[in-house]
């Protein structure tokens, strides 16, 4: 039986597991940060610079990695791209650029999420939190996914079910919807999407992509014309969330 998101991070939570690496160069925010975080019942490691925080990572192989794009010596989107060649550990962004264009550089340098200064305590707790669903989601693959109580994905029989009736999708919708649970509160470039389902060839064809989640949403959502399991990321893509 698949176990729910929110049960997987409570348990993390009490048994104080999760552990964060935070890079960030400006010391009274990462002082700000460590106190919040610690507070919430994670263990934070921090370096002031890309190169620290590589040598941290590989030290303490920590379950998340806060990241900020400005930093001395070796930059953000340097320092996320050496994180990916060594781990896929969930990683969030801390940047103070908020163009569209940066955003998806940064997501498809393999960060997982971003966050644009200012941002409030508790928006940046809900995103670790989210960060970390989003992993726990990815080691349930050939299980039972329990999304909520009225929407499961049957792995092994490649099967959605809503209150337990089986849904009618298409092999290129059913693509689409694991694509998501591996991404669960991640948000996912049309990029991503589209090389992902259909391949590389498909990359910028954004208008097929919207075709096909409109059919999606309509198959799943309790409310298609109000969407509360795929959300859209205005310019950048798509966010599955859990309700």
């Amino acid at each position: 039986m698949g176990r729910n998101a929110g049960d997987i991070m409570d348990s993390q939570m009490r048994n104080g597991k999760s552990r964060i690496l935070l890079i960030e160069d400006e010391a009274d925010l990462i002082y700000i940060l460590r106190h919040k975080l610690e507070r919430e019942g994670y263990t934070v490691f921090s370096a002031r610079d890309g190169v620290n925080g590589l040598e941290l990572l590989v030290k303490e192989r920590p379950d998340l990695v806060l990241l900020d794009v400005l930093l001395p010596m070796m930059d953000g989107w340097e320092t996320c791209r050496r994180i990916r060649q060594l781990s896929d550990v969930p990683i969030i962004l801390i940047t103070c650029l908020s163009e569209e264009h940066e955003k998806v550089r940064g997501l498809e340098l393999g960060a997982d999420d971003y966050i644009t200064k200012p941002f409030g305590l508790m928006e940046l707790v809900a995103r670790v939190r989210a960060a970390l669903r989003r992993r726990d989601y990815s080691m349930t693959r050939s299980a039972v996914v329990t999304v909520d109580n009225r929407l499961t994905v049957d792995r092994k029989r490649r099967q959605a079910l809503i209150d337990g009736q089986p849904v009618d999708l298409s092999p290129i919708e059913y693509r689409l919807l694991t694509c998501f649970l591996d991404n669960v509160d991640r948000v996912v470039t049309h990029r991503s999407l589209l090389t992902q389902v259909w391949g590389w060839e498909y990359a910028e064809e954004t208008d097929y992509l919207k075709v096909h989640i409109h059919n999606l949403r309509k198959k799943i959502e309790p409310e298609p014309g109000q969407p509360s399991y795929i959300l859209t990321e205005r310019g950048l893509g798509y966010r599955f969330r859990i309700p």
